[in-house]
Formats: C-alpha cells, sequence, structure tokens
C-alpha cells in the first residue's frame, strides 16, 4: 500500500512539474497557470537580486560586507513576514500562493533596486554602506 501511494505521490508531482512548465503566462487564465507565472516572476526576480548582490559583495570592504549579510538576512525576514501579512486575508485559498509571490516579487525588486544604487555609488556618498 505504502508502495502504491509513494508511486501515485511521484507520478502526480511529474505531471504538476511537466504541467508547470508548458502554462503560457502571457494567457493565464486558471488560479493555477496564474500562480505559476507569479512564482515564476518572482524566481527571476529574484535571480537578478541575487546577481545584484554578489556583485556588491566584491565592492564593499570586509566590514561592509558582514554588514550587508547582515541587511540581507533582516531583509528576507521582513519580506517574508510582510508578505505574509498581506496575504493574511487569502490563508487557505487557491490565490494565496499567488499573492504570496507576488508580493515577494514586489518587495524583491525593490531590494534589487536599492542594492543596485550601492554599487554605483560616487566617492564621496555617505549613504553608500561600507564601501
Amino acid at each position: 500500500m505504502k508502495i502504491l501511494f509513494a508511486t501515485l505521490a511521484m507520478f502526480g508531482f511529474m505531471l504538476s512539474a511537466a504541467n508547470a512548465q508548458s502554462v503560457d503566462c502571457a494567457n493565464a487564465t486558471t488560479q493555477a497557470a496564474m500562480t505559476v507565472c507569479a512564482e515564476r516572476s518572482f524566481k527571476a526576480a529574484d535571480a537578478e537580486l541575487n546577481i545584484t548582490y554578489k556583485a556588491l559583495t566584491q565592492k564593499v570592504t570586509e566590514p561592509g560586507l558582514a554588514n550587508l549579510r547582515s541587511a540581507q538576512r533582516a531583509w528576507i525576514a521582513y519580506r517574508d513576514a510582510q508578505c505574509a501579512f498581506e496575504s493574511a486575508g487569502t490563508e487557505d485559498g487557491s490565490v494565496q500562493a499567488m499573492v504570496i509571490s507576488v508580493c515577494r516579487e514586489d518587495l524583491t525588486r525593490e531590494q534589487n533596486s536599492r542594492l543596485a544604487g550601492q554599487l554605483t555609488c560616487e566617492e564621496g556618498d555617505l549613504s553608500c554602506g561600507g564601501q
């Protein structure tokens, strides 16, 4: 019985993954498709942030790097808490995962912009952290 359940679960996961890859986000009309597309958009924004963050780690001083890492950890906790708050009205609903992904994408793009600004600081700019 356990083997049958495991096999069915694995088959369901494989179908779900295959279906997620075939979603046309330009024409998404079902909640499942919109959720997949929102998650894709968040992951793309997160990948951009990771590139910016890595570039910034190469630019800052050692003390600046420690501050950057601490700030980024705190920001991730803030992002997740803020999105949990913003999606509380959708708890247990089919739209909740999409609402969370949209929130995370928005905050991630804002953070990317903020960190990217640190990459172009001019000498003497007091708002530049640890450079």
